[in-house]
């Protein structure tokens, strides 16, 4: 819900100061609004509750996996709040995104994880995940994103 815009900025820089990385989390209630509850979305967000109040969140969006020639879930932010944790409240995100890559059989769900996020890298082993490591990530951004548009 378009209501629910505020919340997941919150999210997103509780996640990010957890990240240590508060200084890139820029979004604003207008930009989760336009992209999550606009006419034509292209990401998505499942909000948890427990008692009746948010405890967590999982932002995804489609992609496609070219070898496979099927759709899969790209995780893009799963966060649970601090004193909400050990409820079961981001294996629930995530038993959600998993039934919907069988409810629509997609071929794959997918998600980052920091190397130094200990924790986290447990329990998405615990539940099935495998670690990628023999690929590296890529990005291109601000001004050499720029530069490279006019390549």
């Amino acid at each position: 819900m378009a209501g629910d815009a505020d919340l997941i900025v919150e999210f997103i820089k509780a996640l990010a100061a957890y990240e240590k990385l508060a200084h890139e989390a820029k979004a604003s209630a207008a930009d989760i609004t336009r992209d999550l509850f606009g006419s034509d979305p292209k990401v998505f967000c499942e909000i948890a509750e427990w008692d009746g109040r948010p405890g967590g969140f999982a932002l995804w969006f489609y992609t496609y996996s070219t070898f496979q020639g099927r759709h899969g879930i790209w995780l893009e932010d799963l966060y649970v709040d601090p004193a909400m944790r050990g409820k079961g409240i981001g294996k629930a995100l995530l038993v959600n995104l998993a039934q919907r890559c069988i409810r629509e059989d997609l071929g794959r769900f997918e998600w980052w994880v920091l190397d130094w996020n200990e924790p986290s890298i447990e329990f998405y082993k615990s539940q099935g995940g495998v670690m990628q490591d023999e690929w590296t990530k890529v990005r291109v951004e601000g001004e050499a994103l720029a530069r490279l548009s006019q390549s």
